[in-house]
């Protein structure tokens, strides 16, 4: 049973992050059971998990829906992920290992060649690599409080934040803090890295809440 939830999980969180599940969309357990291959007591305990991240809200008597968020909830989130992520770059800074600066390096060359092409799916797996990186650097923090508290508060803006939304400058500008993180990190200073990883999120909360409030001038994503 443990397994079928956690596929079940997986499966509903990545129909999530990658839009195919949009806001507000009704989670019918009978219709998730027969798309996911798996029986309605998985998808009912894969539910209150992402419930628990914040991606799915449980609705008494009427089910589950995915969950939608305001403008206010969004400036929320992105408050907490510049003073956490922040803290876990300083935190890399003095503990992450040559191995990872390498994966890290890696990952910027990968990620600018989807950017340099620019396509749907280049966009798309420039998600992935941009979550991939974050996550080398919250691992290299070496804390499971800071990890677990970023998991809840991370996982949300990637719903609505896509690197569709961004100028080709925003772009550039985003790929160009990742290449400084990397070399603050490899340098092992703290304050700069803490410093460059507080600019990029401010950056990044800039381009969603733009997008966001031209979207929807009402506040709801």
């Amino acid at each position: 049973m443990a397994a079928a939830t956690e596929q079940a999980a997986t499966q509903l969180r990545r129909l999530i992050l990658d839009g195919t599940l949009e806001p507000g969309a009704r989670l019918q357990e009978v219709e998730l059971a027969a798309q996911l291959g798996v029986s309605r007591t998985p998808v009912r305990e894969a539910l209150r998990t992402l419930s628990s991240y914040g991606l799915v809200e449980i609705l008494p008597n009427r089910g589950a829906r995915v969950a939608r968020w305001s403008v206010a909830d969004l400036e929320e989130i992105y408050q907490l992920r510049i003073m956490l992520e922040s803290h876990a770059a300083g935190r890399a800074a003095e503990r992450i290992g040559g191995q990872d600066n390498d994966h890290l390096t890696e990952l910027c060359e990968q990620m600018e060649a989807c950017a340099r092409r620019g396509g749907r799916h280049d966009l798309h797996t420039l998600s992935e690599l941009n979550a991939r990186f974050h996550s080398v650097i919250i691992d290299g923090a070496d804390s499971p409080r800071l990890a677990t508290m970023l998991a809840s508060v991370v996982q949300v803006p990637l719903v609505v934040r896509t690197f569709a939304r961004y100028t080709p400058e925003a772009l550039d500008r985003s790929m160009g803090h990742h290449r400084e993180l990397t070399a603050a990190l490899r340098a092992g200073v703290p304050d700069w890295a803490a410093s460059v990883m507080r600019s990029h999120i401010i950056a990044a909360r800039a381009v969603l809440m733009d997008s966001t409030v031209a979207a929807d001038p009402e506040g709801d994503t």
